[in-house]
C-alpha cells in the first residue's frame, strides 16, 4: 500500500505504541542475556506531567530503547511516590471545600479519604508518560505505599534501630507550619531576604538603668529567658549578674556571659529564647535556662503570647512594633538583608521548634557512599562537576531527621507502652510489639490496647531511599531470583536537585543492605528554564502544556525538540520553536521515505557508478558517524549523540545520498542501488529509534511486511566497523566543488538544464573517484584538467585546487556585460563621493579618527571592486 503523503503523528504513536503493549516488548524477566536495568524517579502521585518530566524520562526512554536494540534484557520499572506533604496537604484542601476538618477525623477515616483521592486522582502522570513513548515494563509498576513497599520501609526502620542508628531526640527542628510538620534540614530553602532590624529597650531590675538589644523578631520577646553578653566586652560590665526585665511581659530574666555573642553585631546583647532558635537552645542549654514555647503548630502565638494569644506571627509582628513604639520601647528600625528559610515543599517560612522526633544516625552510614563516588569512582556522575556538590553535602552530613506529624505515609512502628519518653518498643507490627514489650517490662497481663503506636509518619525519602532494592523486594527476600538478577541496577537519570534528597541516600541504603552500589552510572538532568532563563513554574505561567505539545508536534517531535539542547547538567531554554523543528524532522524522514518508495524498479539495468561509489561513502559516513555516537553515550552526551544521528539522516542521507543515486525524472532504478539505499535507511532507523521511535517504527513496518519478531523495537543495534576515512574525505572535497558549481549557477541564475563544463588546476591532491558523482550533481558535461587560468571563466577554490567554468555558451554574455558596466557606473560614482569627502580638510581634521578611518576603507573596498568588475567585463569581451 502506498505511504500516505502526510505524517499523521496521533494516528501513528497510537497504533505503534498498542502494538508494542499487546506483544509485550517492555516486559522483563530474568533470562540468559546481560540485564540493563534502570528505575523511574517515581513522580509524586499528585503530579501531572510537565516539562521536566519529558525531559527526564525521554533520556530515560532513549537509553532503556538503545540497550534492548544492543540485545541486553532491558527492564525499566515504573512507579509513583505517595509524597506525603503534597499529598496530605491536597487531601485535606479537599476536605475542607466539602466542609470537613481533618482534626475532626480518626486517622483511618483520614486514610479512607486519601486512598480514594490516590484512586481518583494518582498514577495518571504514568498514562501521560505513554504518550511520550515510555517503554516502561507496565507490569511492575510500583508505588510507595504498595503493602510490600511499606513492609520494607518498616523492616529498614526496624533494622536501623536495632542497629542502634534510629534514634528519639528532643531537639530543635525545621517546623513547617502550613504543613504542620517538621523537614529535614535538606527540605530548607534559605532565601535572602530585605528584613528590618528591631532596635528594643530593655530595663535593668531595680534600676533606671537599660539596655538596648537588636532582633528581626520582635514577636519572639514573649520567649525570651536571658540576655547574653559578651565576657570580654567592657560595655556592658557594669550588668554583670543583674537581671533584665523582658518588655511587655515584665517577666524577669538573667543577664548571661558568653562569647559567642558577637560584640560587632547590633548592639553587643543578644536575647535568648531558647524555644525558637537553635543556637538560643545551644546557650540554654550550656546555662540552663528555662524554655517557653509561645507558638501553636500554626505559627499563631499561644497563651504565652499574652493578648496576642491566637494571631499569626507575622500579624503580631505588626502590631507589636506599634505597640512598642507607643510605649517608647522601640528605639530605632535598620533595614538588614538575612536569610530566611522556607519550606522546600510548601514555601512556608519556616518555625524552629522544639519535639521530640526520630532521627537517623549519619556519621558511619555515609563512609561507603563517599568512597564509591569520590574515591574508588565505583559509582559516577554526569556531568563530573556534580562531584564537588556532592562531597560538601556528604562531608557537612547531620543525623537526619526521619519522622513527619502527618498520617499520609508509613507510620512509625514504636509502640509506646507506659507514661515516659522511653516507654516504647520497635517492632515490625502490633504482634511482635506486644511480645516485645511483655519482655521487656516483664509483665505477661500485657494486652495490645496498652499499646500505642506513634502518631507520625516516616519522611516520604525515607520510603524513596529504598527503591531500587524494594522495587525487586531485596529488602524482604534478598535472596530472591529477580533482585539479584536486576540489581544493582545500571543507570539513574534524574534532576540534581535531588542529588542529595534522593541519589546520595539511595547510594547509602544500597551499601548498608547489599554491600553493592544501586547504580553505576548517575545522569544529572539540568532545569527546563523559560527563553528569559525562568525556572518553569505555574505561578509564572511560563510552563506549556505537556500533552498540548505533543497533540501539536507529536511526540517525536517533542522528544527531539527536548533532546537537541539537553546537554548534561546544564539548564534547558526551552522554546518551542524546537519542537518545531523536532516535527520538521520527521517530515524530513517520512518524505525522504516516500520519495524511496516511489522509484520503480528495473531488474535489467546495471548501477551507475555514481550510485555506486555514493552507497560505498554513505556506508563509511554511517560507521564514522556510529563510532561518534557511541562515544556520546558513553559519555552520557545524548544531546550530541542525537545531533550526530540528525546531521547523518538529514545532510548526509537524505540531502546528498538520495540526490546522487535517485534516477532521471520517469526513470527506473537498478536494484542493486535500490537494495543499498534500503539497507542504508533500515541501519538509520535503527539508530534513530531510540529518540524518534514512532516515526522509525512505522517507516521500519512499511519497508516490508515484519513478523512481531522482526519488529524494530526488537530488531538490533548496527555493528560497529571501522570506517573507510579515505572516501570520507574525499567526499568532503566532491561535496565541496559540487557546492561552488551550485554557487556559480544560484548567482547567474543558470538553469540546471543547461551543462557547464569544469576545469581544475593543481590536481595532485584530488584522486578523482567521485568525478561521476560531480558531473551528476553538477551537471558537468565534461571535466577535465589545465594548468592554467581560463579567461572570461569563473573560478571557486576548494583546498589546494581551482575549479572553472567557463560562461561563454552558459550565460547570455551580452547581457552579462551590461549588468557589469551597470555595476561598474554606481562603484565609481560611490567612490567620487567618498574620495570628494575626504579631500575636504575640515571633515578629515574635524571628524572623529574612526569616521575618518572608516571612509578610507570604503574608498579602498570600492577601488578593488572596480578593479575585480574592469578585469571581469575584459574577460568577458
Amino acid at each position: 500500500m502506498p505511504i500516505a503523503p502526510r505524517y499523521s503523528a496521533q494516528e501513528i504513536e497510537k497504533k505503534w505504541y498498542d502494538y508494542w503493549m499487546e506483544n509485550n516488548y517492555f516486559h522483563s524477566v530474568p533470562n540468559d542475556k546481560e540485564p540493563y536495568t534502570i528505575v523511574i524517579p517515581p513522580p509524586n502521585v499528585t503530579g501531572i506531567l510537565h516539562m521536566g518530566h519529558m525531559l527526564n524520562n525521554t533520556i530515560q526512554d532513549v537509553l532503556v530503547r538503545r540497550a534492548r536494540l544492543r540485545g541486553y534484557n532491558a527492564c525499566w520499572v515504573p512507579g509513583t511516590d505517595h509524597a506525603s506533604i503534597a499529598t496530605e496537604a491536597k487531601v485535606v484542601a479537599k476536605l475542607k471545600a466539602e466542609g470537613i476538618n481533618k482534626a475532626d477525623l480518626t486517622r483511618s477515616e483520614f486514610l479512607e479519604h486519601a486512598w480514594a483521592w490516590t484512586e481518583e486522582y494518582g498514577g495518571s502522570i504514568l498514562d501521560q508518560l505513554k504518550k511520550l513513548g515510555a517503554s516502561c515494563d507496565w507490569e511492575r509498576t510500583k508505588f510507595t505505599l504498595d503493602d510490600d513497599m511499606s513492609e520494607s520501609v518498616i523492616s529498614s526502620f526496624v533494622d536501623l534501630y536495632n542497629k542502634g542508628l534510629i534514634y528519639r531526640g528532643y531537639r530543635m527542628v525545621n517546623w513547617d507550619p502550613e504543613a504542620q510538620t517538621t523537614l529535614s534540614d535538606e527540605e530548607v530553602n534559605h532565601v535572602e531576604q530585605q528584613g528590618q532590624l528591631f532596635f528594643l529597650k530593655y530595663k535593668i531590675e531595680d534600676s533606671d538603668d537599660t539596655l538596648t538589644i537588636a532582633t528581626t523578631r520582635p514577636e519572639t520577646i514573649f520567649g525570651d529567658t536571658a540576655i547574653c553578653i559578651n565576657p570580654d566586652d567592657a560595655r556592658f560590665s557594669h550588668l554583670k549578674g543583674k537581671k533584665a526585665i523582658v518588655p511587655l511581659v515584665g517577666r524577669a530574666i538573667p543577664i548571661i556571659e558568653d562569647d559567642y555573642v558577637d560584640v560587632e553585631f547590633g548592639t553587643g546583647c543578644l536575647k535568648v529564647t531558647p524555644a525558637h532558635d537553635e543556637n538560643d537552645k545551644m546557650l540554654g542549654d550550656k546555662h540552663k535556662l528555662e524554655v517557653i514555647d509561645i507558638f501553636n503548630a500554626d505559627a499563631s502565638l499561644n497563651e504565652n503570647g499574652l493578648h496576642y494569644e491566637g494571631k499569626d506571627r507575622f500579624v503580631v509582628r505588626k502590631e507589636i512594633i506599634k505597640e512598642l513604639e507607643e510605649k517608647d520601647i522601640l528605639i530605632k528600625t535598620e533595614t538588614h538583608l538575612n536569610k530566611v528559610g522556607t519550606s522546600e515543599r510548601t514555601g512556608a517560612v519556616i518555625e524552629p521548634r522544639l519535639s521530640d522526633q526520630w532521627f537517623l544516625k549519619m556519621e558511619e552510614l555515609v563512609k561507603p557512599a563517599i568512597k564509591a563516588v569520590l574515591e574508588t569512582g565505583e559509582i559516577k556522575l554526569f556531568p563530573k562537576k556534580f562531584e564537588n556538590t556532592y562531597r560538601h553535602w556528604m562531608e557537612n552530613i547531620r543525623d537526619w531527621n526521619i519522622s513527619r506529624q502527618l498520617w499520609w505515609g508509613q507510620q512509625i512502628p514504636a509502640y509506646f507502652y507506659g507514661n515516659g519518653k522511653e516507654d516504647f518498643v520497635v517492632a515490625q507490627n502490633s504482634e511482635d510489639a506486644l511480645l516485645l514489650a511483655k519482655e521487656k517490662t516483664g509483665n505477661p497481663d500485657l494486652k495490645a490496647t496498652d499499646l500505642k503506636q506513634d502518631e507520625d509518619a516516616l519522611d516520604t525519602w525515607f520510603s524513596s531511599w529504598l527503591w531500587p532494592m524494594s522495587v525487586f523486594d531485596g529488602i524482604r527476600d534478598p535472596e530472591n531470583e529477580e533482585f539479584n538478577y536486576y540489581y544493582p541496577t545500571n543507570d539513574l537519570v534524574t534532576g540534581p536537585d535531588i542529588l542529595f534528597f534522593w541519589v546520595a541516600r539511595m547510594i547509602i541504603a544500597g551499601y548498608e543492605y547489599t554491600g553493592k552500589r544501586p547504580f553505576e552510572n548517575v545522569y544529572l538532568t539540568g532545569l527546563v528554564r523559560d527563553k528569559q532563563r525562568r525556572k518553569m513554574s505555574k505561578s509564572l505561567g511560563n510552563s506549556p502544556d505537556a500533552l498540548g505539545l505533543i497533540n501539536e508536534y507529536g511526540a517525536d517531535g517533542v522528544r527531539v525538540g527536548l533532546l537537541l539542547s539537553a546537554s548534561a547538567g546544564n539548564d534547558l531554554m526551552f522554546d518551542e520553536d524546537l519542537c518545531k523543528q523536532g516535527k520538521g524532522f520527521i517530515n524530513k524522514i517520512w518524505n525522504a521515505y516516500r520519495l524511496i518508495e516511489g522509484w520503480e524498479i528495473d531488474e535489467n539495468i546495471a548501477q551507475p557508478e555514481s550510485s555506486r561509489i555514493g552507497l560505498e561513502w554513505f556506508e563509511a559516513k554511517f560507521d564514522a558517524t556510529l563510532a561518534e555516537i557511541e562515544d556520546h553515550f558513553e559519555k552520557y552526551r545524548i544531546s550530541d549523540a542525537l545531533m550526530a544521528t540528525y546531521k547523518l539522516v538529514w545532510d548526509d542521507f537524505c540531502s546528498w545520498l538520495l540526490e546522487i543515486v535517485k534516477p532521471d525524472y520517469g526513470a527506473p532504478m537498478d536494484r542493486k542501488t535500490f537494495d543499498g539505499v534500503i539497507k542504508a535507511l533500515e541501519n538509520n532507523l535503527r539508530i534513530l529509534h531510540p529518540f524518534v521511535p514512532f516515526a522509525s517504527e512505522e517507516i521500519w513496518q512499511q519497508i516490508t511486511s515484519r513478523t512481531p519478531e522482526n519488529a524494530l523495537i526488537v530488531s538490533s543495534w548496527p555493528e560497529m566497523k571501522k570506517p573507510d576515512t579515505a572516501i570520507i574525505a574525499e567526499f568532503d572535497t566532491a561535496s565541496q566543488v559540487i557546492s561552488g558549481v551550485r554557487t556559480i549557477r544560484k548567482e547567474k541564475n543558470i538553469s540546471f538544464k543547461d551543462q557547464l563544463e569544469l576545469f581544475v588546476n593543481n590536481t595532485e591532491n584530488f584522486k578523482g573517484r567521485f568525478d561521476t558523482v560531480i558531473k551528476r550533481l553538477g551537471n558537468i558535461s565534461t571535466m577535465e584538467e589545465t594548468t592554467e587560468s581560463i579567461e572570461g571563466a569563473l573560478s571557486f577554490r576548494v583546498k589546494a585546487n581551482e575549479y572553472f567554468i567557463p560562461l561563454k555558451g552558459a550565460i547570455d554574455v551580452e547581457a552579462e556585460i551590461e549588468k557589469i558596466k551597470e555595476e561598474l557606473k554606481y562603484t565609481q560614482g560611490f567612490i567620487k563621493s567618498v574620495e570628494k569627502k575626504l579631500a575636504n580638510s575640515r571633515f578629515v581634521d574635524n571628524a572623529p579618527e574612526q569616521v575618518v578611518a572608516m571612509e578610507r576603507q570604503k574608498q579602498a573596498d570600492a577601488q578593488a571592486k572596480i578593479t575585480a568588475l574592469e578585469t571581469r567585463l575584459n574577460s568577458l569581451k
